[in-house]
Parts: C-alpha cells; sequence; structure tokens
C-alpha cells in the first residue's frame, strides 16, 4: 500500500522517495495551521485591546459632544460684513495705472558682438 502512494506521488526525474517527502512536508504544515489558533499570533489581543480603545473614544466624543454648547442660529447682518470696493475716482488720485490685460513682453536677446581671436600667431615654417 506504501509502496503504491509513493509511486503516485514520485515525480519524474527525482528519486521515488522525492514525493513521500513533499507529502509529509505538506501533511505536516495543515496540521500546524489546524493545531495553532489564532490567539498564539497575537491578534485576538490585538483586536481586543483596540476595540476597547475605540470605546473610550467613542464615550469622550459624546460627553465633549453634550459639554458644547448650542449652536447660535442667528446670523451677523450682511450689511456689517460688506466692504465697497475702491471706485476708479480713488485709483486716479493715487496714480495707480489699471491692471494690464496682457503680461509685458521682454525685450530681444543681445548677443555678444564676436570677437577677434586673441592667439598668438605662429610662423611656421620658418627659412
Amino acid at each position: 500500500m506504501l509502496q503504491e502512494i509513493t509511486a503516485a506521488l514520485t515525480l519524474p526525474g527525482l528519486p521515488g522517495w522525492t514525493g513521500l517527502v513533499f507529502l509529509l512536508l505538506l501533511l505536516l504544515v495543515a496540521l500546524a495551521y489546524l493545531l495553532m489558533p489564532f490567539s498564539v499570533f497575537g491578534v485576538k489581543v490585538r483586536l481586543e485591546a483596540i476595540e476597547t480603545q475605540l470605546d473610550e473614544i467613542q464615550t469622550e466624543l459624546r460627553t465633549l459632544a453634550l459639554r458644547l454648547p448650542e449652536p447660535s442660529r442667528r446670523r451677523m447682518p450682511v450689511d456689517e460684513d460688506w466692504v465697497e470696493p475702491p471706485s476708479a475716482a480713488t485709483r486716479s488720485d493715487l496714480d495707480i495705472p489699471p491692471p494690464r490685460a496682457t503680461p509685458p513682453v521682454p525685450p530681444p536677446a543681445a548677443w555678444p558682438e564676436p570677437t577677434r581671436r586673441a592667439e598668438p600667431r605662429i610662423d611656421w615654417p620658418r627659412r
């Protein structure tokens, strides 16, 4: 019976016992996942700690909301908030030019004048 299982699990090009070793490793990993509860990893403890922190934050928010006064329903009149924009007469009094509709045009690029080369001249060959 064991020989039939090992023959069925044998991978081509490898010895006959490699399939059985692979199966045993797979069973060992599956058994480890079944026997190890999540509390071993610490997930359950962390989730409970986060839940208690969330409950504390919610109760604190409720107490702060109860302490706050009711929001006032009265609004300020618009006339008190309104400020008149400066008129054209005040602009001319201050000699402020009107705003431009287009950006200023930069001057054309100035290229330096070519200069003569200042290297010494060599009279070669000399006779």
